[in-house]
């Protein structure tokens, strides 16, 4: 009997109306459509030299946001949480990354009056933390049994900490106070990176975004093994490393 466990790694074209993404944080900048699909190819040849089966979600041109898969699910160990977005112009992402997800795991879908990005959940050990911010409610924390977590001036929680490995979370300590984080270590990106505290963490490497080399620099001094991928223009609309991608394990 083959046990070979596979690592599917889902994701979304680029769409190309990309330009008109939501934003709230971060001043609108024009946005080239063909260097975000280059730089978001490259960002699945990295996956996929990783040992990641890339997988995609049919695409949506005319959903300026649903290259940020990550948003629309979060994939746990046995069951797969189908989200409700805080942006309305975002539910519509959500069907056709369930009809995908559905072939790897069961489904549990969050329901009304709760909102919920995937962006916002930190998935540590067997437990959920929930940011509650402008696009997910305390609602969805009670739905989940979840803990919440409470952070500011930027997007989503993963903006501001993400795990880096099974102790330790990478955190912009101006926008989220680590002492809600009692069991891990927290290593701070470097002051002058503020976006540098996402990250994608795939067993023992860190997947990284080139534009944040002091932070870059720190972790490597750490020990961690980093893989860097520019996705500067993906960054224009608000993304970052997890937000591209959902993966899972089979």
């Amino acid at each position: 009997m083959n046990n070979t466990r596979v690592r599917v790694a889902i994701t979304r074209a680029v769409s190309p109306r990309i330009a008109e993404c939501e934003l709230s944080y971060i001043a609108r900048q024009p946005i080239d459509f063909a260097r975000a699909a280059a730089q978001h190819d490259a960002y699945e040849r990295l996956l996929a030299s990783l040992g990641c089966e890339i997988v995609h979600v049919a695409a949506a041109p005319d959903m300026p946001d649903s290259v940020f898969v990550e948003d629309a699910a979060v994939v746990l160990d046995d069951v797969a949480i189908i989200t409700r977005p805080g942006a309305q112009s975002r539910r519509g992402e959500v069907d056709s990354v369930a009809d995908v997800l559905q072939r790897y795991r069961p489904l549990f879908r969050v329901a009304e009056p709760a909102t919920l990005d995937g962006g916002d959940v930190l998935v540590i050990g067997q437990r959920l933390h929930i940011g509650v911010s402008q696009r997910t409610n305390v609602e969805a924390v009670e739905q989940l049994n979840a803990i919440p977590i409470n952070f500011q001036d930027c997007l989503h929680l993963k903006s501001a900490a993400t795990q880096i490995d099974d102790e330790t979370l990478l955190l912009n300590p101006r926008w989220v106070d680590a002492r809600q984080f009692p069991d891990l270590n927290c290593i701070a990106v470097d002051p002058a990176e503020p976006f540098g505290a996402n990250a994608l963490r795939l067993d023992d490497v860190v997947l990284f975004s080139a534009s944040y080399p002091r932070t870059r620099k720190l972790l490597e001094s750490r020990g961690y093994r980093v893989e860097v991928v520019d996705v500067s223009e993906l960054e224009k609309a608000e993304a970052g490393l997890t937000c591209c991608s959902l993966v899972a394990e089979n």
